[in-house]
Protein backbone atom coordinates (compact mmCIF):
# COMPACT_ATOMS: atom_id res chain seq x y z
CA UNK A 1 0.00 0.00 0.00
CA UNK A 2 1.34 3.41 -0.94
CA UNK A 3 -1.13 5.30 1.22
CA UNK A 4 -3.23 4.44 4.27
CA UNK A 5 -6.52 2.72 3.39
CA UNK A 6 -9.77 4.67 3.51
CA UNK A 7 -11.60 1.72 5.05
CA UNK A 8 -10.82 -1.08 7.47
CA UNK A 9 -12.42 -4.53 7.58
CA UNK A 10 -11.70 -7.06 10.28
CA UNK A 11 -11.89 -10.38 8.45
CA UNK A 12 -11.73 -11.59 4.89
CA UNK A 13 -15.36 -12.39 4.05
CA UNK A 14 -16.79 -9.33 5.83
CA UNK A 15 -19.32 -7.64 3.56
CA UNK A 16 -18.76 -4.13 4.97
CA UNK A 17 -15.81 -2.04 6.13
CA UNK A 18 -15.58 1.08 8.30
CA UNK A 19 -14.30 4.45 7.07
CA UNK A 20 -11.17 5.48 9.00
CA UNK A 21 -11.73 9.10 7.92
CA UNK A 22 -14.16 10.98 5.70
CA UNK A 23 -13.95 9.25 2.30
CA UNK A 24 -15.08 10.97 -0.90
CA UNK A 25 -16.76 9.07 -3.71
CA UNK A 26 -14.19 7.60 -6.07
CA UNK A 27 -11.30 5.15 -5.82
CA UNK A 28 -10.28 3.98 -2.34
CA UNK A 29 -8.56 1.08 -0.63
CA UNK A 30 -9.78 -1.20 2.12
CA UNK A 31 -7.29 -2.75 4.51
CA UNK A 32 -7.89 -5.86 6.60
CA UNK A 33 -6.87 -6.82 10.10
CA UNK A 34 -7.08 -10.50 9.09
CA UNK A 35 -7.12 -11.04 5.38
CA UNK A 36 -5.52 -9.61 2.26
CA UNK A 37 -3.25 -6.57 2.67
CA UNK A 38 -5.71 -4.34 0.80
CA UNK A 39 -8.32 -4.35 -1.93
CA UNK A 40 -9.25 -1.55 -4.30
CA UNK A 41 -12.80 -0.23 -4.17
CA UNK A 42 -14.84 2.31 -6.14
CA UNK A 43 -16.84 4.26 -3.53
CA UNK A 44 -20.23 5.38 -4.90
CA UNK A 45 -21.11 8.07 -2.31
CA UNK A 46 -19.19 10.17 0.19
CA UNK A 47 -18.90 8.20 3.43
CA UNK A 48 -18.22 9.91 6.77
CA UNK A 49 -15.73 8.73 9.39
CA UNK A 50 -16.96 5.67 11.26
CA UNK A 51 -19.64 4.76 8.72
CA UNK A 52 -19.65 1.71 6.47
CA UNK A 53 -19.18 0.82 2.81
CA UNK A 54 -20.30 -2.37 1.08
CA UNK A 55 -17.38 -4.54 -0.06
CA UNK A 56 -19.68 -6.79 -2.11
CA UNK A 57 -23.17 -6.61 -3.60
CA UNK A 58 -25.71 -7.46 -0.89
CA UNK A 59 -29.28 -8.40 -1.82
CA UNK A 60 -32.29 -7.37 0.23
CA UNK A 61 -32.79 -9.92 3.02
CA UNK A 62 -29.18 -11.13 2.99
CA UNK A 63 -26.97 -11.05 6.06
CA UNK A 64 -24.43 -8.26 6.46
CA UNK A 65 -21.16 -9.55 7.93
CA UNK A 66 -18.77 -7.45 9.99
CA UNK A 67 -16.14 -8.57 12.54
CA UNK A 68 -16.48 -12.04 10.98
CA UNK A 69 -20.07 -12.29 12.22
CA UNK A 70 -23.64 -11.55 11.11
CA UNK A 71 -24.43 -8.04 12.36
CA UNK A 72 -27.31 -6.86 10.19
CA UNK A 73 -29.78 -7.77 7.46
CA UNK A 74 -30.07 -5.73 4.26
CA UNK A 75 -33.43 -3.94 4.05
CA UNK A 76 -32.71 -2.98 0.42
CA UNK A 77 -30.36 -4.11 -2.32
CA UNK A 78 -26.89 -2.62 -1.69
CA UNK A 79 -24.26 -2.31 -4.40
CA UNK A 80 -20.55 -2.80 -3.84
CA UNK A 81 -19.09 0.60 -2.94
CA UNK A 82 -22.39 1.96 -1.61
CA UNK A 83 -22.88 3.69 1.73
CA UNK A 84 -24.29 1.22 4.29
CA UNK A 85 -26.32 2.74 7.11
CA UNK A 86 -29.80 2.71 8.68
CA UNK A 87 -31.48 3.47 5.33
CA UNK A 88 -30.50 0.08 3.88
CA UNK A 89 -29.78 -2.28 6.82
CA UNK A 90 -31.49 -3.38 9.99
CA UNK A 91 -29.65 -4.69 13.01
CA UNK A 92 -29.68 -8.48 13.18
CA UNK A 93 -30.16 -8.18 16.91
CA UNK A 94 -33.49 -6.38 16.54
CA UNK A 95 -34.71 -7.80 13.21
CA UNK A 96 -37.84 -9.37 14.74
CA UNK A 97 -38.95 -6.24 16.58
CA UNK A 98 -41.76 -4.04 15.25
CA UNK A 99 -40.04 -0.75 16.09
Amino acid sequence: MNQPPGFLAHYEGDSVAVAVGDVAAGPAQCGYLRGPDAVDLEVLQDIPLGHKVALVDIKKGEDVREYGARTAVASADIRKGEYVHVHNVRSARWQNSTA
